[in-house]
């Protein structure tokens, strides 16, 4: 009779390189772009490397808390979203979830472009750790923010957004 490892432990491959990272990559950005709340935030996934994410925004008065400013709403989102996608880069088979996120606001923003960037600290088993950063028009960096992420039980493939597009017939 053969060995074999219980249900419960996870053998993850090692990163993909090459082709397959490119196709993982645009993905999740298809991924990104079908998710419903994006239509109230409006935004731009780029997936820049392993490890490494970047999402474009613009802050609009829709965005205003009372006092004429980005409420923290938005920051957080978007601060999650760079840092989640950022890990989930490096995970092909499964969707990971936020399992805690810190948050350290350094300036108000009121108006304009603004981008998050998030890049993978640690972990590739069960649990991993990203950060990301906002950074305004005038290059500025007006948030920080540290989360950790863990795999769900939801694979990637079976996510409608992820799957990929079915090339047009000759």
């Amino acid at each position: 009779m053969r060995w074999s490892p219980p249900s419960w432990i996870v053998t993850l491959p090692d990163r993909a390189t090459g082709p397959g990272e490119e196709a993982h990559f645009r993905a999740l950005e298809r991924l990104y772009a079908a998710a419903a709340i994006n239509r109230l935030f409006p935004s731009r996934l780029t997936i820049t490397a392993a490890g490494k994410a970047r999402i474009d925004f613009d802050v609009t008065p829709e965005h205003f808390h009372a006092a004429g400013a980005a409420h923290g709403t938005l920051y957080f989102k978007m601060l999650d979203d760079a840092a989640f996608y950022a890990c989930n880069a490096l995970v092909t088979d499964r969707f990971l979830l936020t399992t805690a996120f810190n948050l350290h606001f350094t300036a108000p923003v009121r108006a304009g472009p603004v981008y998050a960037e998030g890049h993978w600290v640690s972990g590739r088993r069960r649990v991993w750790v990203g950060e990301s950063r906002l950074v305004d028009s005038h290059g500025e960096e007006i948030a920080r923010g540290t989360g950790t992420f863990m795999r769900s039980h939801i694979a990637l493939s079976g996510l409608e957004g992820y799957k990929q597009p079915i090339a047009d017939s000759p």
